[in-house]
């Protein structure tokens, strides 16, 4: 069923169509609980609409139309019914950008009590804050740049519920063409068929260039991973995913950092739809959210993929299926944000242009304390009061001899009965980014040890490394020596 089209570069529809079902509701003097029951849907959910959080499908939107004696062109007029609407869209939206988040303030709700000219005032400010930001010569504002994109893409999958339709549909077809029925993990004999089915044969090596994952000869169509001594088989398995995800979405050659980034989003994507496949996937949530039993482990253990995947592939799906909002994090054993998704109103910490890689996370999070935990490879849960209310966590740690990041996954506490864990009586509260809470010592260690110490700081360069570089040139593979993997490819020729 065709759903309610918007413009997947802005939210701003959803959120005019909110103001205007509001408006329109409140003239036909209805109340939420009166129009849901006229087209069979509840308040909460038309209270999720109103607020521009949800996309509501066209029928639906006929319905609405209906029941409020309108035309469905009123219902979908493109203008805010009033200046008040207008203004609350316009502070909405700011408040979405990663400059605002960055700020890490309280979230202002547009109420009553926010009188028009306090409104004004505060959308004009921010304004304000816009312009200065985009000012020629600020660091990174050039368009294009990684940090950007990186902050672009975050929000485009917030906005999309992290659920890419188009690329489920792709891994299914591909399934389908291979003889995959589910509902457990795909075999090998299938990524070898998937591999044959897109015209590539798979060979694992020992000399793989250290800089790549894997490499492609697209000359005689083979595609080089590394032998299973190198690699867990899991992890060969999901090199082989992503890569034939470049070519089954028609990726080619990025021309600048926007498509790097949103390419390599995609091929990560397209791998854990085929490993993961989204029927048996969201069955299997089902019968878990059912028992109130949800977890990322059970996925992890019945499609024998890494538990960083089976968290991705819970966040592709459990909002969309099962309308839960969740957010996800990969931080270091310093506290150091790899990877962040958020849907669910958590505050991620995040500089003034968006960009969460290298910040760091709240001590009292969960994140940061099941390092400190009694057993840290144990999973480890948590409630943690923070400014935009509290959340729920699940977290765990990789037994990884080289660093060890800690995954997580979570959710707000009215949705925390569906989850297993949700019985913990772990309870945290933080209150960043006041530098109260945890990024300040106390009077007494000030007093004891200010002038008293010289610490040295360690190096966080692995945070670049692997991200392409603000530079004028724009390199299509960074991070790659290009000249090991052409030495690599003549190797194999002769």
């Amino acid at each position: 069923m065709r759903k309610f089209d918007v413009d997947s570069s802005s939210v701003a529809d959803l959120r005019v169509l909110g103001q205007r079902l509001r408006h329109l509701r409140k003239a036909a003097g209805l109340t939420l609980d009166e129009l849901g029951s006229r087209i069979g849907r509840p308040p909460s959910y038309l209270s999720q609409l109103e607020n521009g959080h949800r996309e509501p499908r066209l029928t639906t939107l006929d319905a609405l139309a209906g029941a409020l004696g309108v035309g469905l062109s009123e219902l979908l007029d493109s203008r805010p019914p009033s200046r008040r609407a207008e203004l609350e869209v316009e502070l909405a939206r700011f408040q979405e950008e990663p400059a605002y988040r960055a700020l890490r303030l309280p979230h202002l709700r547009p109420s009553a009590r926010l009188d028009d000219v306090a409104l004004e005032h505060v959308v004009a400010l921010y304004r304000r804050l816009q312009d200065a930001q985009a000012a020629p010569g600020r660091p990174g504002a050039a368009a294009g740049g990684a940090r950007e994109a990186n902050a672009a893409m975050r929000d485009e999958m917030r906005r999309r519920d992290n659920y890419f339709g188009e690329i489920e549909r792709a891994a299914g077809e591909a399934l389908a063409a291979v003889g995959y029925s589910g509902p457990g993990a795909i075999s090998e004999r299938h990524l070898t068929d998937l591999a044959s089915w897109y015209g590539f044969r798979i060979a694992r090596v020992q000399d793989l260039p250290s800089s790549t994952r894997s490499v492609t000869d697209q000359r005689d169509r083979v595609i080089y991973v590394p032998q299973r001594n190198n690699a867990t088989v899991r992890a060969t398995r999901s090199v082989i995913a992503q890569t034939l995800g470049h070519f089954a979405l028609g990726h080619g050659d990025p021309v600048d950092f926007g498509a790097y980034v949103r390419q390599r989003v995609e091929a990560n994507y397209f791998a854990g739809a085929l490993l993961a496949p989204e029927a048996a996937v969201v069955a299997m949530l089902t019968e878990a959210k059912a028992r109130r039993d949800l977890s990322v482990e059970d996925l992890n253990e019945v499609f024998y993929i890494s538990y960083e995947m089976a968290a991705h592939r819970l966040t592709n799906l459990v909002t969309r299926h099962l309308d839960i909002p969740v957010h996800f994090q990969r931080c270091d054993p310093d506290g150091l944000l790899w990877k962040a998704y958020e849907n669910d109103g958590v505050s991620l910490p995040a500089d003034t242009d968006g960009t969460i890689e290298g910040q760091r996370v709240c001590r009292w999070w969960s994140t940061r304390q099941a390092f400190e935990s009694e057993d840290s490879f144990a999973m480890y849960y948590q409630y943690t009061e923070t400014l935009t209310g509290t959340f729920w966590c699940a977290t765990h740690v990789e037994a990884d001899p080289g660093r060890g990041d800690a995954v997580t996954v979570g959710t707000t506490e009215a949705n925390a009965r569906w989850w297993r864990g949700a019985d913990t009586t772990r309870r945290g509260v933080s209150r960043c980014p006041e530098p109260s809470c945890c990024r300040e010592p106390t009077g007494e260690q000030r007093e004891r040890w200010a002038g008293r110490c010289w610490p040295s700081a360690r190096d966080h360069s692995q945070f670049v490394s692997g991200l392409p570089t603000d530079t004028v040139v724009f390199d299509p593979y960074p991070g790659v020596d290009l000249v090991d993997v052409y030495g690599f490819l003549d190797r194999r020729r002769s």
